[in-house]
């Protein structure tokens, strides 16, 4: 029971943590957004994954090292790529807000980034999980289609009660919603890269990691080129710009606070996402994956509705928890394909070093 409770557990603190961190960006000011991001994207990127790697995987260097250097480039190449969709993310949200932005790229990432995952999976036809994973995937697909019509309409409602329906702030839905397109599908590519990263996480059970600690070593190497895309277009900005400077602006403090705990809450979410996820086996980053951004879909519904983003519109927020229903019944037929998986997976799918746990719990 333990080996199927405790994968799932970690999935809701990890959505917990996922669905908090875009709290952060509401409290940018007055750093300009590329200032803010650099801290940001380097801190949660960069800094706390390697940290937290070397410490729970012994010789992360030499395990890293080792790798094959087709798995550590197409690792870096997804979260590359990814990046450009995590950077589109941060600018969706000063067009449309956190719901909308939230609405349209988890659920766009959810099901790309399970489903990519799947295709690569040696006998995917054979596990009896299978079919539960692609219909709560649809599922979650529909919940997050109807949470974004909710957000669409109490922006809508916005824009009417402050009289700034206008041509300009039309324009500036559209184009937000077309980022946030963009950014769901690049964002995706994150699970890719974690999944064909999966060499690297065995290597760094065979260097005597912790099987649910395996997953940092993956993470390390994906986020590297994450950082790359994310500090350096931050960096682009600020010379364009000319606004290095900014780092200096008085009361700042604020904002490079919450720059620094949304990056944390971030890359929290996917390192205990990623611990889930290896103790499920092969099939961990299908089934954990969509199960991630639905939960923190409607935790960030949940922080938007407290913080006042709901506030005035009653319709909308009937259907937005019309829609967090939907998505709770598409997480429990995914809980429902990790119990089948559990069942039928053979002990020797799971990567699991006996010694290394021994160690772990000795």
């Amino acid at each position: 029971m333990s080996s199927l409770l405790l994968p799932l557990f970690l999935v809701i603190v990890a959505s917990l943590f996922l669905g908090s961190f875009g709290l952060g960006m509401k409290y940018m000011n007055p750093l300009p957004w590329e200032a803010w991001w650099l801290i940001h994207s380097v801190v949660g990127m960069l800094l706390f994954p390697i940290i937290w790697a070397t410490i729970a995987v012994p010789d992360l260097i030499a395990v890293i090292a080792a790798a094959p250097l087709n798995v550590k480039a197409t690792a870096m190449l997804f979260g590359f790529l990814w990046g450009i969709g995590g950077m589109l993310f941060g600018v969706s949200v000063r067009y449309v807000g956190v719901s909308i932005t939230y609405g349209i790229v988890m659920g766009l990432a959810g099901a790309a980034g399970s489903l990519i995952p799947l295709a690569q999976m040696d006998g995917a036809a054979n596990n009896p999980a299978i079919p539960f994973v692609i219909a709560g995937v649809l599922v979650m697909l529909a919940g997050v289609a109807i949470c974004g019509v909710a957000g669409a309409r109490r922006e809508r409602a916005e824009i009417n009660s402050t009289a700034r329906a206008n041509s300009g702030a039309a324009k500036s839905v559209r184009t937000g919603l077309a980022i946030a397109v963009t950014s769901g599908v690049l964002s995706s590519l994150i699970n890719v890269g974690f999944s064909s990263a999966a060499p690297i996480a065995d290597a760094a059970v065979r260097a005597g990691a912790v099987t649910r600690n395996s997953a940092l070593a993956a993470w390390v190497v994906v986020l590297i080129g994450a950082t790359l895309m994310n500090a350096g277009f931050a960096m682009f900005r600020l010379w364009r710009n000319r606004t290095w400077g900014s780092f200096a602006t008085p009361g700042s403090g604020k904002a490079y606070r919450w720059a620094v705990v949304s990056a944390l809450l971030w890359f929290g979410s996917l390192g205990i996402y990623g611990q889930g996820a290896a103790l499920m086996g092969n099939i961990g980053p299908v089934i954990g994956w969509p199960m991630l951004l639905g939960l923190s879909l409607i935790a960030s519904n949940g922080l938007g509705f407290f913080t006042g983003e709901w506030k005035n519109a009653p319709g909308p927020l009937r259907l937005m928890m019309g829609g967090i229903v939907v998505l709770i019944v598409a997480c429990a037929i995914i809980g429902y394909a990790n119990f089948l998986s559990t069942k039928s997976r053979a002990p020797q799918s799971v990567r699991i070093d006996p010694k290394a746990e021994a160690r772990c719990w000795s």
